[in-house]
């Protein structure tokens, strides 16, 4: 495994890559939300590097604002795990959806319902997000519905039919893997599980939905192969991800799965961990 512990200790990836991919929360952001100035550095000299650079988040098009700046050329960002690709250059434009449908959506709730009681939901639609009465507060999504997930999942619910990113589920007592296991096994064939959170919040996305297939395409369409690509990630929602590509970071604050599965290890999170990265790769120049 290469290790990264710090800069002049930093052995540089086995190829110099044509894409960089990133997570955000955990992995490019500091716990502050912030992008310091040396992430920011790294990034642009990464890009006037011919190297092209592409987030990979969890997160919605609308929560995209803290590195709107920091994408050049392209312009595009996958969310969503995968579920959505916007135009950053274009306020956060949607460009394409890989949609959870509704009914299958339905039957998840149903499911877990049954499976694990006391489980609250929310609904991410291309238009925003709506949320039961008992699921915590949004509190970046003032104009929310609050209802039922199987009346936000109706079609005439809020957002007139709009495609759905993801359902979230959230249990006040089960542990966060624990959850994740419990659902996988009782309704993982229905639709793709994952999750980002330090509590028990699970992301589901439609069957095979998942930051790597939607990145996996992206470089199809640019003909880059994956051992052309540098990954980072900190939690299970980039696993595929990191095993996708030919190179693969864990941030030193990372889930042990993520630790276990990438090629690589750097610096946390709150230590410009992705930044060491990117300065050993161009190095090589």
């Amino acid at each position: 495994m290469t290790s990264v512990t710090d800069p002049q200790s930093a052995r540089p990836t086995p190829a110099v890559p044509r894409l960089i991919a990133t997570d955000l929360d955990g992995t490019l952001l500091r716990d502050d939300k912030s992008v310091s100035e040396r992430t920011v550095a790294a990034l642009t000299a990464a890009e006037q590097a011919g190297i092209e650079v592409f987030f990979v988040t969890g997160r919605p098009a609308r929560w995209m604002d803290v590195v709107r700046d920091h994408v050049h050329g392209h312009g595009l960002a996958i969310c969503a795990n995968g579920a959505a690709v916007v135009d950053l250059h274009a306020d956060g434009r949607i460009v394409q959806v890989r949609d959870l449908e509704r009914t299958v959506a339905l039957d998840v709730v149903e499911t877990l319902r049954i499976t694990a009681p006391g489980t609250s939901f929310a609904v991410e639609l291309t238009t925003g997000i709506h949320y039961e009465p008992k699921y915590p507060p949004f509190f970046l999504d003032a104009g929310a519905t609050v209802a039922a997930a199987e009346k936000l999942l109706h079609e005439e619910a809020p957002g007139l039919g709009a495609p759905v990113l993801k359902v979230l589920a959230h249990h006040p007592e089960l542990t966060p893997d624990g959850f994740l296991s419990l659902a996988r096994e009782a309704a993982g064939h229905l639709a793709s599980f994952t999750r980002s959170s330090p509590t028990a919040l699970l992301e589901i996305s439609g069957l095979g939905v998942s930051k790597a297939g939607t990145l996996a395409a992206c470089c199809t369409e640019r003909g880059i192969a994956p051992e052309e690509v540098v990954a980072f990630g900190d939690m299970p929602n980039d696993l595929e991800m990191l095993t996708w590509a030919g190179t693969s970071y864990a941030m030193g604050n990372a889930h042990p799965d993520v630790l276990a599965a990438a090629s690589g290890r750097t610096l946390a999170n709150n230590e410009d961990g992705v930044a060491v990265v990117i300065e050993q790769i161009l190095a090589q120049f």
